[in-house]
């Protein structure tokens, strides 16, 4: 049976593409196998984040799981804070990761690119040592990630393959899974860069309004000619409406195209709307009644002592195979 585990950062407002990338996605694997969901709020003090913001969106984020379809009876929903096993595996495995390796990650780099030497924290630069730890903390075989997070799967492999050849078969050796469909949506307002919680008129969050995302999108910036066909490279803004619609549709950007081939612009962006409305709606509604509830306390509470009986198994199997006393 497949172990699936994956997590979301409450850093920032969750946006369509968290949505789409990852939230839509995440009831299905109920039926693959055992899922562990997770809050990644540790990895959200890696730059500076206000505490009152940072307990507000770990909150919402338990909410959006549940609303989006995660049952507690088929997957185990916790903080990452709440499981120390994280920090703890964390201190062991973050000795068989090289300086090197992490110095190349993309994401290191991009970050470190648009801060000063003198404000860089070392949680930037372990950041994948604390991500490898949340997936062989649970001897996860698949991990649902966003295309910019395969590079960190990829180092966890080799850290499992290191490890291993040095003590026996130890760690569990994960696989990335990327959506196929809408793996990558992109800004309404600069198709060029990805929709990413920062940019207030590109992003549609989602607690917005019915209006205002109705607005953003019918303002998102499209190409020149009139012509409604998939082409990311001269034809960005079409493209990435063209993705969004047949993400929420659940169907293929072929079937798409096709559909609108004959629309004017204008009538294919309300259309475009009309399907991200159709499912964020309802979305909202049971967002609001699981957090006016308080039913999801309850469900993060269940789900980090079955989260810490998991990692405790691990924990202790790793602890004896490097010489720890446990």
């Amino acid at each position: 049976m497949e172990r699936i585990l994956s997590g979301i950062k409450p850093t920032g407002k969750l946006t369509l593409g968290n949505y789409i990338g990852a939230l839509k996605h995440f009831k299905d694997f109920q039926e693959q196998g055992e899922v562990y969901i997770f809050i990644a709020d540790l990895h959200a003090l890696t730059l500076p984040i206000d505490p009152s913001e940072l307990r507000e969106n770990s909150k919402d984020i338990a909410c959006f799981y549940l609303a989006s379809g995660l049952d507690p009876k088929k997957t185990t929903i916790f903080l990452q804070s709440d499981v120390s096993m994280h920090a703890e595996l964390n201190a062991i495995l973050q000795n068989y990761l090289y300086i090197g390796e992490l110095k190349r990650m993309t994401q290191f780099k991009d970050k470190c690119s648009k801060m000063n030497d003198s404000a860089i924290g070392l949680g930037i630069f372990a950041y994948p040592s604390l991500m490898a730890s949340d997936i062989l903390l649970y001897d996860a075989t698949k991990v649902p990630v966003g295309e910019d997070q395969v590079q960190h799967i990829e180092l966890t492999r080799d850290l499992v393959n290191r490890f291993n050849h040095r003590y026996g078969e130890i760690l569990t050796l994960p696989k990335a899974e990327v959506t196929k469909v809408g793996k990558r949506i992109m800004s309404l307002t600069d198709p060029t860069k990805k929709m990413s919680k920062s940019d207030p008129k590109g992003d549609i969050f989602l607690k917005d309004e019915e209006s205002v995302i109705r607005k953003k999108i019918m303002s998102a910036k499209t190409d020149s000619g009139s012509e409604i066909y998939f082409d990311q490279e001269n034809k960005p803004g079409i493209s990435n409406l063209l993705t969004i619609y047949s993400a929420m549709k659940g169907i293929d950007l072929s079937l798409a195209v096709e559909h609108f081939k004959n629309y004017r612009y204008g009538d294919f962006k309300k259309e475009v709307a009309d399907a991200v409305l159709e499912e964020l709606l309802p979305f909202q509604k049971r967002y609001l009644e699981i957090k006016e509830s308080g039913m999801y306390l309850e469900v993060l509470k269940a789900g980090a002592e079955k989260a810490r009986t998991t990692a405790q198994v691990v924990l202790k199997r790793v602890k004896d195979a490097v010489g720890l006393l446990s």
